[in-house]
C-alpha cells in the first residue's frame, strides 16, 4: 500500500461508524452494501462529485454525510470518499462560499441588487421602517438568488470533482502500473 492509501483509509470513515448513527438505522441494510464501500474507478469519481454537490449544496454538518449516504444508493457512489468530501465545506470556507454564491445568483438571474441595498442600508443607519421594508419587499428575491447560486456552485463544483477525481484515478493507476513493469524481469 502507499502512504496515500495508508492516509485516506486512517482518514475515510469507517463503516462502522456509519452503523451506529441513529439517523442511518431504518436504511441501513442498503446503505452498508460492500459495493458502496469499494474504491473502484466508478464509484470514487462518483462520491467526490457527491460529495461535493451536498457538502456545498446543504451547509449544515451532519446532515450532509447523511444526505451523502442516501444518495450514494441511486448513484453507486462510495459512502467513505462521498462524506469526506463534505467537509470542504467547514466553517472557514463557508463564508466564502455564501458571499459566492449571492455574486454568483445575482449576475445569472438580475432580479435586483439584493445585496447592494443591504450593505446600503447598513451604511446609511437606515432606519427600522427601511429595514422591515427591504425584508418584506427585497430580501425573498435575493434569497432565492442565493440559492440559484449556491446550486450553480455545488453543480459546478461536482462536475469538476468528478473530472479530476476520474483522472487523478486513471493517473494512479496507469503509475502503478509502470512501476510494476519496471519492477518485472526483462525476461532475456
Amino acid at each position: 500500500m502507499s502512504k496515500f492509501d495508508i492516509w485516506l483509509n486512517k482518514q475515510a470513515p469507517t463503516r462502522d461508524s456509519f452503523e451506529r448513527s441513529r439517523f442511518l438505522r431504518p436504511f441501513a441494510q442498503r446503505v452498508f452494501h460492500p459495493a458502496l464501500w469499494r474504491f473502484t474507478r466508478r464509484s470514487v469519481p462518483r462520491g467526490v462529485a457527491l460529495g461535493l454537490l451536498v457538502g456545498i449544496f446543504l451547509l449544515i454538518p451532519g446532515v450532509q454525510i447523511v444526505g451523502v449516504a442516501l444518495l450514494a444508493l441511486p448513484f453507486r457512489a462510495n459512502i467513505p470518499i462521498g462524506a469526506a468530501m463534505t467537509f470542504l465545506s467547514m466553517p472557514a470556507t463557508t463564508p466564502l462560499i455564501l458571499f459566492s454564491s449571492v455574486y454568483v445568483g445575482e449576475s445569472v438571474l438580475r432580479l435586483n441588487n439584493g445585496s447592494g441595498r443591504f450593505y446600503e442600508l447598513i451604511e446609511t443607519a437606515a432606519p427600522l421602517s427601511a429595514w422591515g421594508d427591504y425584508v418584506w419587499n427585497e430580501a425573498p428575491l435575493a434569497l432565492v438568488q442565493g440559492i440559484a447560486g449556491l446550486a450553480i456552485i455545488s453543480i459546478g463544483a461536482a462536475v469538476v470533482g468528478y473530472f479530476v477525481a476520474a483522472l487523478f484515478w486513471r493517473w494512479r493507476v496507469s503509475a502503478k502500473w509502470r512501476r510494476r513493469s519496471k519492477s518485472l524481469p526483462s525476461g532475456r
